[in-house]
């Protein structure tokens, strides 16, 4: 029974030194065939790079998705089209470079398909109805893994529960990211998808959703903008771990991970 490991929104440095410490750990000591990752966030905070992208492979992962900050670096959308192990959201305009999808496959042979969509509700990007997409991208693509995760990267929790049973019984996983707080809902549907409202993200946590504390303080008290660095206190990596019926595509078991990690001296 494949047992897959996919973790919320690397956030900077202090998450790409968590993973790049424990993931090849974390594959043995708990028995991972894959990890993925939301990778969107991964420089400086907003962003990611092919440098970084590739680092992030080389320390373990077996792909990475994005979400709304997937144009952030620049020059990025000149450097997705090498990356094959990075998809950026499979809703965006079909003029957006990269892949929409990715198909991973593990030591014993089974493949997991993966893609993800962004929400509408208040994300500012232009995109397809993430509803529409996912039936797409299961029609057309559906056969050429065994199973499939959906990434829901989406503000509004209402979004991210109505897909989930939308696609009840329809994939492995749908697994919620973008708002970096880990939810306590995670279980699986009647039908047989895991669900997650948010995986929570994989950086600092004394901060405000990965940023320096006061800067965000500051602005909710007079709404000027300010540069906000990456916090570097409490890292986690945070996520779910989803257990599939390799026979069905479907999930058998689904819970929460998450695990401090601590610099060293």
């Amino acid at each position: 029974m494949p047992k897959i490991l996919f973790l919320g929104d690397i956030v900077g440095r202090p998450g790409r030194d968590a993973v790049r410490a424990r993931v090849k750990a974390l594959r043995t000591e708990r028995g991972f065939d894959l990890i993925m990752a939301n990778g969107e966030n991964a420089a400086a905070g907003a962003g990611i790079t092919a440098v970084i992208a590739d680092e992030l492979i080389a320390a373990g992962l077996d792909g990475i998705t994005l979400g709304d900050h997937v144009w952030d670096q620049r020059n990025f959308e000149a450097e997705i089209g090498k990356l094959d192990k990075v998809c950026r959201p499979a809703n965006l305009p079909a003029q957006c470079p990269g892949k929409t999808y990715l198909v991973v496959k593990a030591e014993s042979g089974f493949r997991l398909g993966v893609f993800t969509v962004l929400g509408r509700n208040f994300m500012g990007m232009k995109g397809e109805c993430p509803f529409a997409c996912a039936d797409q991208m299961l029609r057309e693509h559906g056969k050429e893994a065994d199973a499939w995760i959906v990434e829901a990267h989406m503000e509004a929790t209402s979004e991210k529960v109505a897909l989930g049973w939308y696609l009840d019984g329809r994939c492995a996983a749908v697994l919620g990211s973008h708002t970096h707080i880990p939810t306590a809902d995670v279980s699986v549907r009647p039908r047989g998808t895991a669900y997650l409202t948010d995986l929570g993200m994989s950086g600092p946590y004394a901060s405000v959703i990965g940023r320096d504390i006061q800067v965000g303080i500051a602005r909710f008290l007079d709404g000027m903008l300010r540069k906000s660095e990456v916090a570097e206190g409490d890292v986690r990596l945070c996520g779910c771990v989803v257990d599939i019926d390799a026979a069905t595509g479907l999930a058998a078991n689904a819970e929460r991970f998450e695990e401090a990690w601590t610099k060293p001296n």
